[in-house]
């Protein structure tokens, strides 16, 4: 029972990636990364818009303050470590641009929720 609810978590969740890429590809932006893995933990989605490389946490839930406070501080720490490595790793030169860690927070029913800047190192 507990292997079904995961697999369904894990469903949901990359449904809400895909849908979160494709809502930030409409509003200009690069995908670079999906899932980019780390020894230091996952980025949902890394992406860039101009000189602005954005590390994205994508959370599906069920109302707006729930996915607020859905990635706790220690989350975002770890977030965050995991981002210097991958830029750190890329060949494209990433590591030297703007960053920004960035939420998108998509609710039932259906709505996205964008929130720039959302957590500074």
């Amino acid at each position: 029972m507990a292997r079904d609810s995961r697999r369904e978590a894990e469903k949901r969740g990359r449904w809400a990636e895909q849908l979160a890429a494709v809502y930030l590809m409409a509003k200009g932006y690069q995908i670079l990364a999906r899932r980019a893995r780390t020894p230091l933990g996952e980025l949902d989605l890394v992406c860039r818009k101009g000189s602005l490389i954005a590390i994205v946490e994508v959370k599906h839930r069920r109302d707006q303050t729930a996915g607020l406070h859905a990635v706790t501080p220690a989350g975002w720490s770890r977030i965050g470590r995991a981002a210097d490595l991958w830029l750190a790793r890329d060949k494209r030169d990433a590591y030297d641009l703007d960053r920004r860690f960035d939420l998108v927070l998509i609710t039932s029913p259906l709505r996205i929720f964008h929130f720039k800047d959302h957590w500074r190192p």
